[in-house]
C-alpha cells in the first residue's frame, strides 16, 4: 500500500471523526438558549444591520447544516433548525454566515478568489479523478491526459486551501460581533466559539484530504 493511499485513509478517518464531533457539539448547543432570546433569523438581521448591510436577505433553506451565504443573490440561507430557533448553535451559525456577507460587502480578497474558482472547481471536482484514472492507463501513449487531470485536481486543492481563511475569518467576525453586541456573553460565548471551531475543522480536513489525494496521484507519475 502506497504512502499516499495510507495518508488518504488516515485523513478520511479523521474527517469522519470531526464530522461526528461537529454533529454532537451542534446538537448539544442547540438545546442551550441564551438571555437575548433571538432566533437565528433575528441574529442575522441584527448583525447585518449593525454592520450597515441592508441589501442582503435572510431566508430559510431545507435540511440540517445546509446554512450558507450566496454572493450571487446576496442571501443568507439558514437551515430550518437555525432560522426559527433560539440557541447557542443557531446564534453561532447565523452570525458566521453573516460574516461571509460582511466579507462580500468589504470585498474580502480570499472570498473573491474563491468565487472566481467556483465554476472551474464544479467541473474539476466532478471529472478530475475520472480523467486521472484514464490518464494512468494511457500514460505511455497519451501522457498529456494525466497532466490535465493533475491540473484539474490542483484547482480543487487550491479552492480548498483558499476556503480556509474565508471560513476562519467569517467565524472570527461572528464571534467578535456576538461579544461586542452583547448578544452572547461569558460561558455561552465560549460555547459558540467551540461550535464554530469544530465547524472550521471540517474545512481543514477537507483541504488536507484534497492535498493527500493530489499526492497520491502524483505518485503514479514516478512509476515505471
Amino acid at each position: 500500500m502506497s504512502s499516499g493511499l495510507i495518508l488518504m485513509i488516515i485523513i478520511g478517518l479523521a474527517g469522519f471523526a470531526v464530522q461526528m464531533r461537529l454533529k454532537s457539539v451542534f446538537k448539544k448547543y442547540s438545546k442551550v438558549s441564551f438571555a437575548g432570546g433571538l432566533t437565528g433569523r433575528e441574529i442575522a438581521m441584527k448583525m447585518l444591520n449593525d454592520n450597515g448591510i441592508y441589501d442582503v436577505t435572510v431566508i430559510s433553506t431545507p435540511g440540517k447544516l445546509t446554512d450558507h451565504y450566496d454572493p450571487r443573490n446576496k442571501t443568507v440561507n439558514l437551515s430550518e433548525t437555525v432560522y426559527d430557533t433560539v440557541s447557542i448553535s443557531a446564534a453561532a451559525v447565523a452570525a458566521h454566515e453573516c460574516g461571509h456577507a460582511i466579507q462580500h460587502a468589504k470585498a474580502y480578497a480570499p472570498l473573491k478568489m474563491r468565487s472566481v474558482l467556483v465554476p472551474i472547481v464544479q467541473v474539476s471536482s466532478t471529472w478530475a479523478q475520472v480523467v486521472l484514472i484514464i490518464g494512468i492507463f494511457t500514460m505511455s501513449s497519451f501522457p498529456q491526459l494525466f497532466v490535465i487531470g493533475i491540473i484539474m485536481l490542483s484547482t480543487v486543492v487550491l479552492f480548498s486551501v483558499i476556503t480556509l481563511p474565508v471560513e476562519y475569518d467569517a467565524s472570527r467576525r461572528a464571534l467578535a460581533w456576538l461579544e461586542s453586541s452583547g448578544t452572547v456573553q461569558g460561558a455561552q460565548h465560549s460555547q459558540a466559539k467551540e461550535a464554530l471551531s469544530w465547524a472550521a475543522s471540517t474545512y481543514l480536513v477537507s483541504a488536507l484530504s484534497a492535498i493527500a489525494t493530489l499526492i497520491y496521484y502524483l505518485g503514479f507519475a514516478n512509476r515505471d
